[in-house]
């Protein structure tokens, strides 16, 4: 997963980055990113959570259709 965001990093520059921190910090404001970027790990870990539930389910389905 880090390998994955260091690549999209690594096409932006340091003013870029930066910039998009301003226009973040601007919209939702100081106080408010720490409970966004908590809501966003929540979403992202129940993805997660689904995506495996979901493989488990299909690999317990073709181990039954081959027995």
């Amino acid at each position: 997963m880090t390998l994955n965001t260091l690549l999209f990093i690594g096409g932006l520059g340091g003013g870029e980055i930066f910039l998009i921190l301003l226009i973040i910090i601007i919209f939702f404001g100081a106080k408010k990113i720490p409970e966004l970027a908590r809501g966003l790990g929540k979403g992202i870990r129940e993805f997660k959570n689904a995506a495996t539930e979901a493989n488990s389910e299909i690999q317990k389905t073709t181990e039954k259709d081959n027995i």
